[in-house]
């Protein structure tokens, strides 16, 4: 069974198409700047060279097309024709409560994804875009919608609910939602099979650290709590966004800089986290870097980064009452070792200590913790794409 994955934002669609029988990727890319001058794809055929291929893509219409013409052509394509297409997996941010785990998408299941646009109004949108694109491209193949809300869905009320007004829930849906579960889903169920022990046995600790970042806690496979809240805003301080804040500070910053308060959501979102900071880095690379170099600005943030990891550690050990595995994974968790130390000197409490040589190095599934460290540190590599690619799998056959 062949399998496109397909991951549209606004003005950007990640791809990958993937042999089930040997989970095997055949093809990758990316096409950037939809709707924008300058439109391109960059493709990587299994065992080929990347290319890029600079093409007007007014809508996501023409970057589907673009795909498609890719992964069938005659000189670079992986498949003969679209037939070898068997199913479609698309990434999809936003399910609210109505989704607790994958589905096959039809027309009901459209209108669901359109009811939770005003919740995730920048992703879901664009999400609902390619689906509508592949459905009219190619009609009758199966259609798969994994959401990243979803995996959260078995968090509880105690987790879940904010302190405020109970009509904020009951009439407007307002609730921690947590982002990143297709990440978090797929790492916590790959350390079990890494350390050859049951999911359900485990108490894991997954941090996805990226230029976006989230902390899950997962007690037997199923998420119980998680970082990120209504919104992919709250939680750790991140690339750009500034994680959880005094919300009295939204109205007193407003009036002090004479903005609006849609324009300090766009200042919390955009131009705070580590870019804020620092008066314009956002790339860990460049922040270690800095911090090398004693530049203080660079030092202050990625230690506001790390207390910040380690505190979340901190209060999810509690929430799982114990913890067996602390998995790091995504950009920064998966390729710095520096950070991932800096976060492990605040976990000396819960009898965690480090091989620095394994800690070195990078990118693949390893154990960073000593053999007497009372907890499993483990790095291990996300791969969404492969997570949704399954769960589609599943579901297709399971028609």
């Amino acid at each position: 069974m062949n399998i496109l994955v397909i991951n549209c934002g606004s003005s950007s669609l990640k791809f990958q198409l993937i042999d089930m029988t040997t989970e095997a990727v055949q093809a990758k890319g990316l096409c950037e700047r939809i709707g924008i001058d300058g439109s391109r794809i960059v493709y990587t055929p299994a065992g080929g060279e990347k290319m890029t291929i600079e093409s007007p893509m007014p809508t996501h219409t023409e970057a589907i097309k673009l795909v498609l013409d890719c992964l069938t052509n005659a000189e670079y394509g992986v498949i003969k024709s679209l037939k070898e297409i068997n199913a479609v997996g698309h990434r999809v941010v936003h399910g609210g409560e109505k989704f607790a785990s994958s589905t096959i998408i039809t027309d009901e299941v459209i209108k669901v994804i359109e009811e939770c646009n005003e919740l995730a109004p920048l992703h879901n949108p664009a999400n609902l875009i390619g689906i509508n694109v592949c459905r009219e491209l190619m009609p009758g193949v199966p259609m798969v919608g994994v959401f990243d809300t979803a995996f959260h869905q078995t968090m509880p009320k105690k987790a879940y609910l904010y302190g405020l007004p109970i009509k904020a829930y009951t009439d407007y849906k307002i609730r921690r939602y947590g982002f990143h579960g297709t990440s978090h889903s797929f790492v916590s169920k790959r350390v079990a099979e890494f350390l050859g022990k049951p999911v359900e046995d485990l108490k894991t600790i997954v941090c996805h650290l990226g230029n976006g970042a989230s902390i899950c806690a997962v007690d037997g496979g199923k998420s119980v709590d998680t970082s990120m809240g209504f919104t992919p805003l709250a939680g750790l301080v991140m690339g750009t966004r500034s994680g959880d804040i005094d919300p009295a500070i939204l109205e007193y910053y407003a009036n002090k800089e004479g903005l609006t308060l849609s324009e300090v959501t766009t200042v919390l979102n955009k131009k705070s986290g580590m870019e804020g900071l620092t008066g314009g880095k956002s790339d860990f690379r460049d922040l270690e870097e800095g911090y090398e170099a004693g530049d203080q600005a660079c030092v202050d943030a990625i230690e506001v980064f790390c207390y910040n990891v380690a505190r979340f550690v901190g209060a999810y050990a509690a929430s799982l009452n114990g913890v067996d595995v602390i998995a790091f994974t995504a950009g920064i968790g998966e390729n710095s070792g520096f950070v991932r130390g800096k976060i492990c000197e605040y976990l000396g409490y819960l009898g965690i200590t480090i091989d620095a040589e394994q800690n070195s190095k990078r990118g693949e599934d390893i154990i960073i913790s000593t053999p007497d460290s009372k907890v499993t540190v483990c790095v291990i590599p996300t791969n969404e794409e492969l997570m949704i690619a399954r769960d589609t799998k599943a579901l297709v056959e399971a028609q």
